[in-house]
C-alpha cells in the first residue's frame, strides 16, 4: 500500500473544500483606489517622497545612536574626540546600510548573531559588543536566508534576535508545563516540510491550510506559483502568533507601524532578481528588484521604475488602472510570506535533493514527478500577474522592452545573479550611504564556506550595462580571499575615496563579515531544515563572536576600528587629520591591493561560476549549443549553497498552475485506511498522504 500512497501525492496541492474559509484571506481583494487620477508608476528617479520623509524621523534617531556609540567606541582616546565632534557639528552624519546574504538557516542565524551583537537590546552587546550599530543603522537588505531575519525581526513589531531567544528558552519550558501551546518566533526544532515532526495529523492539517490557501488566491483569479507555497509554508516559523501564519499579512502594513512610522527602526528591503519572459538567462545584466514597505521596483536601466507595493495585482496600463476596473485597484497581494519566499524559493530544490541521497528510488521520482507536474505554463518560481509595470515609459535607450511589454512579471530567487549579499539597493546614490556592513553566508566551496565571490560580481557589476548607476570598491579574486584568509575575518574594502575617483561617485566603504568558525560549525547545509534550540543557540553565538573578532579577545581595539570606518568618508569629505588609532586599525583591517591567485585545492575551489554545461555544449565554443544565451537556467547552480548531481531536473521545477485533479482520483480501494482517516479527521486524504511521505523523507534523510 505505501508506493500507492506515494503515487496520490501529486494531487497535494489540489485538494481543499468550497465556500468561505479562513483560506480565503490569502487571496487578493478588490479596494477602492486611493484616488480617480491615481498612477501607481513612477520613474526610479530619486527617492521616492514617502522614503524621503521617513528618513526624516530616522535621521533623527540614528545621529543620537550613532553618537552614542562613538562615544563609548573610542572613550579610550582622546584624539578621536574631536574627529567626530566636527564631523556632527558639521551636521555630516553618516549614514549605515546592513546587508544580509542568502544561505538558509544557516544565514538567518549567523546574521542574527551579528545583528545582536550591534544590537543594544542585547545582553552584554554594551560590554563586550557593537551594541549601538543596529540603532545607528538606516537601511538594512536581506537576500533569502538573510531576508528571513530581516523580515522576521522587521515585521514582528520590530522584536530582538535577544528576545527570540528568550522567548524560545521560556516557551519550551512553558508548553512541557501545559502553560502554552502557540509556537515561538523561530521555532525550528520540526522541519518546515513537515511541521508536526512525529506528529502526522498536525503535518497534515498544515498543509491542508497550505493547500486551502493557495487554491483561494488562484480562484480569485491570480496565477499561483511555488512562492505561495513555500511563503505559507515559511509564515509559520516567522509568524507563529498570527492567524495561520500570517495568512493576510500584507508587506506595506509595516508603514502602518507606530515603530517604523516614527523612525525607530531601519528600513527593511529584499531583494528579486528579474527574469526576461522567453528566456532562462541569470547573469550580471539580471534586473534586479527591491521591496521595500513603500515600493517595488528596479533601479536598473532595464525597468528604471517603482510601483507602489500595495497594489501589486492590479491590473494597469503604465500604472494606470485599466479602464474596466478605473477606480478599483487590488489590496492584499503583497502578502508578506508570497514576498518572502519570492526571495528564497527552497522548496524544489528541498525536494529534489533527495536525488543525491540513497531513498527509494519511487521517493525520488516522486519528488520529480510532483514538481514537474507544477510547471504547466511557466518556468519561472514567482509568478506576478498582471504586471506591475505594464506598458511603462520608463526603460532606458537601448534595452529591452520585454518586461514591460509581458502580461507576466517573472522573478527568481535573489542570489541566482551570484550576488548573494544584496548590495545593490544600498549602493544608489540617492541613499548617500557611508558604510555598508556585507554579511556574507554563502556556501561558495565544498566546505560551504564563504570566498568573496558575491563581492566580486557586485563589483563586475558596475561595468556592465545593467550597473551604469553604481560605483563599488576594487575587490580581489575569490583565491585572494582564501589565500590572505580574508574570508577568515573582517576586512575593509574602500578604505581611501582618493583611489576610487575614476569610479561614478565615492561608493560606501564596505565591511566585509565573512561567516567563520569560532565556538561553533556554522557552515552548516542550507537544506538542515530544523535545528534543537541550543543548536541555534550555538549559531547565534557563534555569529556574535564573528562581529565582535570573539568579543573582543582577538583584537581589544576592533570597536574602535569600527568606529574608524564608521567616520572615514566623512573625514575624507571634511578632509579632516585621522587619528594615529585609526591609522594603526586602517593598515590593520583594510584590504591593501595585495593579490595571491596560487591556485587553491579542491575543498577550497568556488564551485558555483560554471553556467556552461559541457554536455550541452559539444563544440566547446562555452555556449549551450540548444540557446542562444550565454548563461541558461539549467546550467546555473542554481544559488550559491545549491550543488546537485541533476542540476537540469531542478531548474525545470517550477510553477503550479493549478489545474485540479478530482480528490475522487485516489485508489479508494488501495488506499481505504487513509480514506477512513480522512473522514474521521475532516482533512483531505492527500494533505495526510503527503504529511506521511514529508515524514519518511526527513526521517529517511536524517539516517542516512
Amino acid at each position: 500500500m505505501l508506493p500507492s500512497l506515494f503515487l496520490v501525492l501529486v494531487l497535494v496541492l489540489c485538494s481543499g473544500s468550497s465556500g468561505y474559509s479562513v483560506a480565503d484571506q490569502y487571496a487578493p481583494k478588490l479596494a477602492y483606489c486611493p484616488s480617480d487620477d491615481i498612477n501607481l508608476v513612477r520613474e526610479a528617479s530619486g527617492l521616492s517622497q514617502n522614503e524621503t520623509q521617513w528618513l526624516q524621523r530616522r535621521d533623527v534617531r540614528t545621529k543620537e545612536a550613532l553618537h552614542n556609540f562613538l562615544q563609548r567606541a573610542t572613550s579610550s582616546s582622546q584624539n578621536f574626540t574631536q574627529l567626530f565632534h566636527r564631523i556632527f557639528d558639521a551636521g555630516m552624519v553618516p549614514r549605515i546600510g546592513i546587508a544580509v546574504s542568502g544561505g538558509g538557516y544557516r544565514s538567518m542565524l549567523t546574521g542574527a548573531g551579528i545583528l545582536s551583537a550591534f544590537d543594544n537590546r542585547t545582553r552584554g552587546a554594551m560590554d563586550h559588543g557593537l551594541g549601538g550599530i543596529l540603532q545607528s543603522t538606516t537601511y538594512m537588505t536581506g537576500c533569502s536566508g538573510g531576508n528571513w531575519l530581516v523580515a522576521s525581526l522587521s515585521w514582528n513589531n520590530w522584536t530582538s534576535v535577544q528576545d527570540i531567544l528568550d522567548m524560545n528558552y521560556d516557551r519550551k519550558t512553558a508548553r512541557k508545563q501545559g502553560k502554552i501551546t502557540k509556537d515561538p518566533i523561530w521555532d525550528l526544532s520540526d522541519s518546515i516540510v513537515s511541521p508536526g515532526g512525529l506528529n502526522i495529523i498536525k503535518t497534515a492539517r498544515r498543509w491542508d491550510h497550505i493547500t486551502n490557501a493557495v487554491k483561494a488566491k488562484q480562484e480569485a483569479g491570480f496565477n499561483t506559483s511555488l512562492a505561495d507555497v513555500w511563503g505559507r509554508a515559511l509564515s509559520y516559523k516567522f509568524f507563529p502568533t498570527l492567524e495561520r501564519g500570517g495568512i493576510d499579512y500584507t508587506w506595506s502594513s509595516l508603514r502602518d507601524s507606530p515603530i517604523f512610522q516614527a523612525g525607530d527602526m531601519p528600513l527593511p528591503i529584499t531583494v528579486a532578481d528579474g527574469r526576461y519572459p522567453g528566456s532562462n538567462a541569470i547573469a550580471l545584466n539580471a534586473t534586479v528588484f527591491e521591496f521595500n514597505p513603500f515600493e517595488m521596483g528596479s533601479w536598473d536601466p532595464s525597468l528604471n521604475a517603482f510601483t507602489d507595493v500595495k497594489y501589486l495585482g492590479t491590473n494597469v496600463t503604465n500604472g494606470k488602472p485599466v479602464a474596466h476596473t478605473a477606480k478599483k485597484c487590488i489590496e492584499g497581494f503583497d502578502n508578506t510570506a508570497f514576498i518572502m519566499g519570492t526571495s528564497s524559493n527552497l522548496f524544489n530544490q528541498f525536494l529534489l535533493r533527495i536525488n543525491s541521497t540513497h531513498l527509494p528510488n519511487f521517493v525520488t521520482k516522486w519528488a520529480t514527478n510532483l514538481l514537474k507536474s507544477w510547471a504547466h505554463e511557466f518556468n519561472d518560481v514567482a509568478v506576478y500577474n498582471p504586471n506591475p509595470f505594464k506598458d511603462t515609459r520608463y526603460v532606458m535607450e537601448n534595452f529591452s522592452t520585454s518586461i514591460v511589454d509581458s502580461e507576466h512579471l517573472y522573478l527568481v530567487d535573489g542570489g541566482e545573479d551570484d550576488e548573494n549579499v544584496p548590495l545593490i539597493p544600498l549602493l544608489q546614490r540617492d541613499r548617500d550611504l557611508d558604510i555598508i556592513f556585507a554579511i556574507d553566508n554563502s556556501a561558495d566551496n565544498k566546505l560551504q564556506w564563504p570566498d568573496g565571490s558575491s563581492l566580486v560580481h557586485t563589483y563586475e557589476r558596475q561595468f556592465v550595462l545593467q550597473g551604469q548607476k553604481i560605483a563599488f570598491p576594487h575587490i580581489p579574486d575569490t583565491n585572494t580571499f582564501i589565500n590572505l584568509g580574508l574570508n577568515k575575518r573582517p576586512t575593509f574594502f574602500g578604505c581611501n575615496a582618493t583611489n576610487m575617483t575614476s569610479l561614478k561617485y565615492i561608493p560606501p566603504l564596505v565591511v566585509y563579515y565573512p561567516n567563520s568558525e569560532y565556538s561553533f560549525n556554522s557552515n552548516q547545509s542550507a537544506f538542515k531544515l530544523s535545528y534543537s534550540r541550543d543548536q541555534m543557540a550555538n549559531m547565534i553565538s557563534n555569529g556574535f563572536e564573528i562581529a565582535t573578532r570573539n568579543n573582543f579577545t582577538d583584537d581589544p581595539e576592533f570597536i574602535g576600528c569600527i568606529a574608524c570606518a564608521i567616520m572615514k568618508r566623512k573625514q575624507e569629505a571634511l578632509d579632516l587629520e585621522l587619528p594615529s588609532e585609526c591609522e594603526r586599525c586602517l593598515a590593520r583591517y583594510c584590504w591593501d591591493g595585495t593579490v595571491d591567485d596560487t591556485p587553491l585545492d579542491e575543498l577550497k575551489q568556488d564551485v558555483h561560476h560554471s553556467f556552461i554545461n559541457p554536455e550541452e555544449d559539444k563544440d566547446g565554443d562555452g555556449i549551450d549549443d540548444y540557446s542562444d544565451e550565454d548563461f541558461t537556467d539549467d546550467d546555473v547552480d542554481d544559488y550559491h549553497f545549491f550543488h546537485y548531481s541533476n542540476v537540469d531536473e531542478i531548474h525545470h521545477a517550477a510553477t503550479y498552475t493549478g489545474k485540479l485533479l478530482p480528490t475522487g482520483a485516489i485508489d479508494k480501494g488501495s488506499n481505504k485506511p487513509l480514506i477512513n482517516l480522512s473522514s474521521k479527521l475532516g482533512i483531505p486524504a492527500t494533505s495526510i498522504a503527503y504529511a506521511i511521505v514529508t515524514f519518511i523523507c526527513t526521517l529517511s534523510a536524517s539516517l542516512l
